[in-house]
């Protein structure tokens, strides 16, 4: 009887090792994969904000992109007068003509002289840009030719009015006052290259009126 109790006891020990070694092993076991799995996992968080982070840079509307955005376009103001509908002082982008800002004033009106100032012709800030009347242009142009034939058909820079300067080619209203307040501030052109100190006035437009000019 001592025996069968020993028996079974030793039998119920046996079962009860195997059973807490197979649980420590499949424990272990579990804990290695479970740690295996939380280091190979990726970071969803940390891979959905780098994404969403180099779309913005990609597109300009993160910060990077908002630094690479262009200032504001730069404005300048010019007085338009005469025979327009609306004088005044208009705001133009920089780089605007004649052209920009006579349609800002309105566009001409029913007595302007149309042809009289260079639509081309860059404008710049504070600039005054007088249109005259059908009348002044004409009164200005006969003026002009009437000064050429007085003397040998140039243009005197040092003592032309802007009615003269505007008879040159390439000069319009506009560039004949530049010509005569540069010449009030800083005295006679010493030779005819000189105009070119003026600002506005380049090699392109030198040439045209080099044979045309004079300072004596």
């Amino acid at each position: 009887m001592v025996k069968r109790n020993n028996g079974m006891m030793y039998l119920g020990s046996l079962i009860l090792c195997l059973f807490l070694c197979g649980c420590g092993t499949h424990a272990g076991k579990n804990e290695l994969l479970i740690g295996r799995e939380a280091q190979d996992a990726p970071d969803d968080a940390g891979g959905v904000e780098s994404a969403e982070l180099s779309a913005a840079t990609e597109d300009g509307s993160g910060e990077d992109g908002r630094e690479g955005e262009q200032g504001a376009e730069k404005v300048i103001l010019v007085h338009v007068c005469g025979a327009v509908e609306n004088p005044g002082v208009v705001s133009l982008p920089e780089g605007s003509r004649a052209q920009d800002a006579l349609d800002a004033a309105g566009g001409f009106s029913e007595n302007a002289g149309r042809d009289f100032v260079n639509l081309a012709e860059p404008v710049q800030d504070g600039q005054k840009l007088y249109f005259p009347t059908t009348e002044e242009a004409r009164a200005s142009a006969a003026q002009g030719s009437a000064l050429q034939e007085a003397g040998d058909g140039r243009v005197n820079i040092n003592t032309a009015d802007a009615a003269a300067l505007c008879t040159l080619p390439g000069i319009g209203e506009a560039r004949a006052r530049d010509i005569i307040a540069y010449r009030d501030a800083n005295g006679a052109f010493e030779s005819c290259e000189d105009i070119m100190k003026v600002s506005g006035i380049k090699d392109s437009v030198y040439n045209r009126i080099c044979d045309k000019i004079k300072v004596k």
